[in-house]
């Protein structure tokens, strides 16, 4: 008999206490059989129930190495899209809000990457012979499928400039997609020139570049951008640094270009967590990265002596990543002690099995 399934409405106006109460029985019931997977930019009401903690793909891995029957990602669509990807068959992937996108993975979509790959080959000849694809694993499920079907492969904020370079070692382009900041501040630090990483404006035939410009560039970054990142702004830094110049920096390459050049350390929110934590007493620095994140590290290393800053003046939280909510998670974990599964997130075999083979291509790297 098919379990029925409670509805979202019986949760939604529930005290986070109630939500916390009914979270903790049915993790109770579930036991082994539930992993709950929570990211660094999640809120503290939901953080604090998660098993691991982490970026997406550290999460996804850990899930699949689990003996877990069901994961449920406290995150955003495409780090549950990866999560099945990775997970054995018999292993359920869930997001708690179907609504919980990326804004970023938004701004890149199979049907425009297709025209663009197009219009390379136009340019270029046989794109596939010339451009290696690389997206960064913030994206769809279905571009890291592309990137499979074209002998590509994914990266993350950790571990880009090992892609790029394995990239350049196959072919003598790499059209980078979704985040042209991430693209152009690893490329830079890779000593190649801004002119020679141009911008594909989607929106516009040729991407708004002259064929000159296509074939000149090394890398040719998407025109997207996260928009959390997009916040912070080299007077920032300069106007905490008059007061405090003793300040170090420390920037996630989501940040615009002028921001990282500021910056004394550059790096994944792994990185940036590791880099403070190890940093000796008595330091003070101004973080560029999401706020959840700034936020338990300045209260973890207070104790030490360490002040950690938020870097904008303007509170910027990941909205997306906002909308999972203890009520979320509660109604999500009732329904699965009671044996139904709601907001379940499947890859198609046919994309699951390309953007594996890129995924693949990136860990054997690892």
């Amino acid at each position: 008999m098919t379990p029925q399934v409670l509805p979202f409405e019986d949760f939604a106006l529930l005290d986070d206490a109630e939500c916390e109460a009914i979270i903790r029985q049915s993790r109770e019931r579930l036991g082994a059989r539930c992993v709950v997977l929570g990211h660094h930019y999640q809120r503290d009401e939901v953080f604090k129930h998660a098993d691991f903690t982490g970026d997406s793909l550290k999460l996804s891995r850990m899930a699949a190495d689990s003996t877990a029957q069901y994961i449920v990602f406290c995150g955003v669509h495409f780090m549950a899209e990866v999560a099945d990807i990775l997970s054995r068959p018999e292993q359920i992937a869930i997001l708690p809000d179907l609504a919980a996108g990326c804004s970023m993975a938004d701004m890149a979509n199979l049907a425009d990457v297709d025209r663009c790959w197009r219009e390379l080959s136009q340019v270029l000849g046989d794109a596939d012979a010339r451009v290696t694809p690389v997206t960064y694993i913030n994206s769809a499920a279905d571009l890291k499928a592309f990137c499979g079907r074209h002998e590509g492969t994914v990266c993350t904020s950790s571990n880009a400039q090992k892609i790029l370079a394995w990239s350049f070692a196959r072919r003598e382009k790499v059209l980078f997609f979704p985040d042209q900041h991430l693209g152009r501040n690893t490329g830079y630090r890779m000593d190649i020139p801004l002119e020679d990483m141009p911008v594909w404006d989607y929106a516009r035939p040729n991407g708004g570049l002259s064929d000159d410009e296509i074939r000149r560039a090394k890398i040719i970054l998407w025109k997207g951008y996260c928009s959390v990142h997009q916040m912070f702004q080299p007077q920032h830094i300069d106007r905490f640094k008059a007061e405090h110049p003793e300040t170090l920096v420390i920037a996630h390459p989501e940040a615009s270009f002028e921001v990282c050049q500021k910056a004394d350390y550059i790096g994944s929110t792994e990185y940036i967590l590791n880099t403070v934590r190890a940093a000796p007493p008595n330091t003070r620095w101004l973080v560029a990265t999401e706020l959840n994140l700034v936020n338990r590290l300045r209260e973890e290393v207070r104790a030490q002596g360490k002040d950690v800053h938020f870097m904008s003046p303007t509170v910027c939280m990941c909205s997306t990543m906002f909308r999972t909510d203890p009520q979320h998670l509660a109604w999500i974990l009732a329904n699965l002690a009671q044996g139904a599964v709601v907001n379940r997130i499947h890859v198609s075999d046919s994309d699951a099995d390309a953007a594996r083979y890129a995924l693949n291509n990136m860990l054997s790297l690892n």
